[in-house]
Formats: structure tokens, sequence, C-alpha cells
């Protein structure tokens, strides 16, 4: 095995490489395709190739102050191909005139010249005797200190004297999905002989990849729902029967559904492990509803939890006349009541009497004790952090779990982010409202006074309007600092005659209440605010929305800000003031303005954002996804789900010695995996 010095273990280590299976792991990003290689002439804009020759020229170019250009020229039999680098005069020091290398990359033209931008670049051996053609070479991502030809030379080596790894997939499975071996995958994915290597090996490792994290996930929903006992909670009982009674609306198909779904769960003796993910303005504060009232039917406690005070105080407004009509004794506990109060509601959780809870973090303070809690609810849950989560979970013996999002999530996300949760859906909005009339325009910056002629119009009819400041910076003191000047100018210059309020997250707890109170009594004509609103915050009245400087909100974001109108009977409006840079901003905008369906939204975001940026820390404790895709590779993470919950089904802790190698894998992928599977 070629040894690596302390220099390159370190640089090794900047790539997340510290072992050779992370080497083995560390997949090609792309692949230089010498079996193919047309002539120059043969070349056409918008084609992705690889394409050879000779370089000919090295120019660098002072176009602007701020501007070099690099330019190296390569030619052929048939033509030329200018390769460009944009401030980066250092490339030139890579070439000498003369010698052959190979480019990969798009071909663009520019005044009549063929292009390639900052292509990748293979240096080959002389002319008259290529080496690498008739290759098709892999492309590793390298860092300062590793070079792509390095890495490819170590993965050689590692491949050669640990390639030959066991396979952990069972075989039956593996020769039912027509799967690779591990081994055979391993060695052509790095080194394939021709395209359709590189397809086959790819699918067998992403299979491995979701496989391995939906089993880690169905094992740990196995254990939390069959090897645990929880408390079968009565569905049929008179407080729920008159609650129903005295809902004011009709229950959407959706909701329907959905409240049977959970009723059914918690009535099992096992704990209820659920999300319900809704569409903005589907009502799922109704549904979850329901399964506060089956706890107090049941003669137990029930607690609903909220990321900010505002939302928690909207849902005991919300909820609080219903409950009090069912003879539902209630509370709300925030960070903002008085000590008194809080000394009472302590009490009232700790003997029983109060039997639903409503508040925020504040709930899972060391002294907040339950008599009996057998529901714990948690809305926007992304949120909170795991350990918040089931610190409320875990102030009951086995309490049944409902977790809730009105931020829509693509299918594969949820089968990834939520795969150990059932899932509910809400699509659907209640008649009555008008969201789906809602119109979202992208309007240029010169068409302000004609937004501001909006607002004026709708405050005139009697309305509310909403103007969300843009979102300078990430922290909060900036953010307030905008609101703030902002608020200032509108009410000083532009709206003197209308009540303007201000709402941001520097702002105490008691003074974000009394704003929104004012604002939901109609003593405010505009409320100027950041994000804070963006979850939850209801105010039918509310029809007009300006959003400054949208392009700098994500899709999600934008869908819940905009979900902030047209709740009532009146259709919404939202005026999103815009200038997107990019290809991507543009498309943003558009998908924004043609569609108030969050879940194909959510999709959008998936394919532009990536699920790097999405899963975040989200996939804390589970599997990387090295290879794998939740845009391309549904197909396989259906059937690696599907194959995992039958497996789950049949030897639930992996017991059986011919799932020894699988267990040993997942322990060693899964964090948790450890504390539920047979360790051999």
């Amino acid at each position: 095995m070629q040894l690596v010095d302390d220099a390159r273990a370190r640089a090794f280590c900047n790539l997340g490489i510290e072992s050779v299976g992370d080497l083995l792991q560390h997949y090609p990003f792309r692949y230089l395709d010498l079996t193919h290689t047309p002539k120059l002439a043969e070349v056409r804009a918008g084609d992705e190739v690889t394409v050879i020759g000779r370089v000919h020229e090295i120019r660098v170019k002072q176009v602007r102050p701020k501007l070099r250009i690099t330019e190296v020229g390569l030619v052929d039999q048939t033509g030329v191909l200018i390769g460009v680098w944009f401030n980066q005069p250092y490339v030139s020091r890579r070439f000498v005139e003369g010698e052959h290398v190979a480019f990969a990359g798009r071909i663009e033209e520019g005044y009549g010249i063929k292009q390639m931008r900052q292509p990748y670049v293979e240096k080959l051996g002389a002319e008259d005797s290529p080496s690498d053609l008739g290759k098709i070479l892999p492309i590793h991502k390298a860092t300062e200190g590793l070079s792509t030809n390095w890495i490819r030379r170590l993965v050689i080596c590692a491949l050669e004297e640990f390639g030959d790894v066991p396979d952990f997939l069972p075989a039956d499975l593996r020769i039912a999905r027509d799967l690779l071996p591990l081994r055979s995958a391993l060695r052509l994915m790095h080194f394939p002989v021709d395209s359709s290597d590189i397809e086959s090996a790819r699918k067998r490792l992403a299979y491995d990849e979701l496989f391995l994290l939906q089993l880690g996930l169905a094992i740990r929903r196995y254990v939390h729902t069959q090897e645990t006992e929880g408390v079968g909670h009565t569905i049929d009982g008179p407080i729920l029967s008159t609650f129903r009674r005295s809902i004011p609306v009709e229950l959407t198909v959706d909701q329907k559904t959905a409240t049977d779904e959970i009723l059914s769960d918690m009535a099992q003796p096992s704990p209820m492990n659920r999300l319900l993910l809704g569409d903005v303005g589907t009502g799922k504060t109704l549904v979850a509803a329901h399964a506060l009232c089956a706890a107090a039917d049941s003669g137990a406690q029930a607690a609903m939890m909220a990321p900010t005070e505002v939302l928690a105080l909207q849902y005991a407004n919300a909820l609080g006349e219903l409950l009090d009509a069912s003879k539902v004794n209630w509370a709300l506990l925030t960070g903002s009541v008085s000590a008194a109060e809080r000394k009472d509601i302590l009490q009232g959780l700790a003997t029983g009497e109060i039997q639903v809870v409503f508040g925020t973090h504040a709930l899972i303070d060391s002294g907040v004790e339950f008599d009996r809690l057998t529901l714990s609810i948690v809305d926007e849950q992304h949120r909170f952090g795991v350990e918040q989560r089931l610190a409320l979970r875990e102030k009951g013996a086995a309490a049944d779990l409902l977790v809730m999002t009105a931020t829509p999530i693509p299918r594969s996300l949820a089968m990834t982010l939520y795969g150990d949760l059932a899932v509910s859906y809400l699509r659907e909005r209640p008649t009555g409202t008008s969201g789906d009339r809602t119109t979202t325009q992208v309007v240029g910056k010169s068409h302000r006074r004609q937004a501001y002629d909006t607002v004026r119009a709708a405050v005139s009819a009697g309305r509310q309007a909403y103007i969300i400041c843009p979102l300078v910076e990430e922290s909060d003191a900036a953010k307030a600092r905008a609101a703030v000047d902002e608020a200032r100018r509108l009410a000083e210059e532009v709206f003197p005659e209308l009540k303007v309020g201000l709402l941001h997250g520097r702002m105490t707890s008691k003074e974000k209440a009394a704003v929104m109170d004012r604002f939901r009594a109609a003593r405010l004509d505009i409320l100027v605010t950041t994000t804070v609103v963006e979850v939850g915050v209801d105010v039918p009245n509310a029809t007009v929305m300006i959003v400054e400087d949208a392009e700098r909100f994500g899709l999600a974001q934008l869908h819940q800000l905009r979900g902030r109108v047209g709740r009532g009977e009146k259709s919404g409006e939202v005026l999103l003031f815009a200038d997107p840079k990019t290809a991507e901003g543009r498309e943003r905008m558009t998908a924004i303005a043609s569609t108030s369906d969050g879940f194909e939204l959510a999709d959008l975001d998936l394919k532009l954002r990536g699920q790097g940026e999405i899963l975040g820390d989200k996939q804390h404790g589970m599997p990387d996804l090295r290879l794998a895709s939740l845009v391309d590779d549904v197909d396989i993470l259906v059937e690696a789900r599907k194959d995992a919950q039958q497996l789950v089904a049949t030897d639930p802790h992996l017991a059986d010695p011919v799932h020894g190698p699988l267990s040993a894998e997942l322990r060693e992928r899964f964090a948790e995996a450890s504390k539920w599977v047979s360790s051999g």
C-alpha cells in the first residue's frame, strides 16, 4: 500500500477521508471519457464532451481592473478551441505550448470561436503515443495538497490490497434486485471499462446507501412502536364528540382521513409515531385538536409545543373556545407568563387538573412535570432539535408523538428524514378560505408606487397588509434594524395617513403579543415585519403582502410567507419585489408566481438546491448519502424502503446469523443501530 505522509493525511481529512473504507467510498464525481473524443470541427455549442488536442497558445488578458482572463488555445487537425478561466492567472503556469491534453466540459460559442469555460484538464502522453486513449478516467474530488492523479493512484492501490470486500447484502436480495456484487461495483465505479459499467456500479452502491438508511429507520420505528408499551386512548368519548359538534366548518376529505389515521394510532396500545404533513392553509391545527380531545377523554394529558410564542398564543386563541365548549381544562405556558401564573400552571399539570397545555420550549423545562402525559404534539418540528422533541415526549411514559409541519416536503425527502414515522398528508384547503385564489406577482422595484397603491386600496376596503423586510443578514439584530428603519420610512413618508405597526425577532414576547393583538383587532392597517410571521400566523382580514428582495428567500419560505394572506373569505395578493441575477433565481421566481402547490414547489426546491443543502444536519446520526440522489434515485429509494420493511417484518433485530454481515455494516453506518440490532 502506498504510504501517506502527514501532510497528505491532513489533506485527506479535509475531504472526510480517514480510512481505506472512506477512500473506497470517495467516488468519482465525473469521468473523462477518452473512448470517444470528437474532432474539434465536429463539436457544437451545448455539447458536453471530452476533446483532445495540442496546446497552441497561452494568454492572460487584463480586461477590466478587476477581471483577468486566461485563455489556452487547443488545436487538432480540424480546428481550434479556447479554454477560458476568469481571475485565475496561475492557470497559465499549468500548461506548456505543444503538450498534449484533454479538455472536458460544455462547448460554448462566442464571436464565432468555440470555447470551454474552466474545463477539466487531463495531461496526456506524447501525441504519437497517448497512453490513456481508449480509457475512461475517474475524476475524484481533490483538495490542496492532493491532486486527482495522486488520489487515482492511491485508489488503485487500495482496490488491489483491500478491494476484495465481503458482501453484506443477502444474496437473495442482491439477485432479486439484479445488483452487482459489492467488490465488482467498487472496482467498476472507480475504473469503468465502458459507460454501462458506471450505471451498473452506481445502481448497486446507491441502493446500498438507501437500503441501509431505510433499514435503520425501519428498525427504529419497530422498536419505538412494537416493543414499547404505550397507552390505548379512547377515541369515541364524550369530549371528542362534543368537540366535533362544535366545529364551525366542514372538514375536508384530507382532514377526515388524517384524523382517522391519527385516532386509529392513538387507540393502539403501542406508541404513535406520526407526521402530519400539510400544505399552507390546509388546517392541520383542527386535525391535531381531535387528538388533544382523545387524550382528555382518556383521563390523560396532552402537550402541544410550538416554536414561537406568537404561534403558541395563536393556537391557544384558535382552540381555546372549542376546548372550553368541550369542558377541557387548558393552559398556555411560555417564557413570558408571570411567576404566579407559572406556579399555578405547574401545579395544575402536576396534579392532572390541566388536561391540555399549549406552549413553547418552556414545556420542556426541568421544573415542568405532568401527572399523566400521553400525547406530545410538536409543531413545525424542524425548528426544534432532536433532543428538544424527545424531551417533551419523555415527560410522559411512552407518550404518543405527533409531529407537524406546514412546510411541504418532497416524497423522497419525507421517506429519508421521517422514514421512522407514519405520514398523513393534507393537500386540500378547507372551503371558505381563498388560499388557492391568492395571486402572486413578481414585480420590478420601479413599480413600488403601484404596489403601495394596492396596499392603500386594500386598507380602504377595510383590509390589512403585511410588508416583509428583506433578509439582509442572518443575525436577528440586523433584521431588526432593517425592519425598524423600513417601518419608520413607511409610516413617515409613504403611509402617513395609515396605522403602521412593527414586529421583529428582537422584541420581547409581551411586545410581540401586543403587536399581534392590535393587528388581529384591525387597530393596525399595515404590519411591517421580518420572517417571524412565516409560520402559522393567522389574520384572515390580511389580504395583501409585499416582500422586499424576494430573491433572497428560499421557495419554501416564500410559500410560507404568502400563506399569511388569503386565509379568509377574500382572496390574497402577493407582490414580490425581486431582481434575480442568476438563472436559478429567475426560475425560482417564475415557479413561486406560477403555482400555489407547495409540494410541487418543494420538488423544484430539491432539484435547484440539492439534497445536501436541504438535508443539512437533519441527517444527524443517519448514514451519509455520498452517491445516492433524492432527486434522481426515487425509484431505487422506493425499492430499498420496501426491502427494508420486509426484512424487519421477519427479522427486526437482524438476529439471524445469515444477516450478521448486514448487522455489522448497519452498526458501522447508522449511529443508533448498536442499540437495536444483534452484534452477532
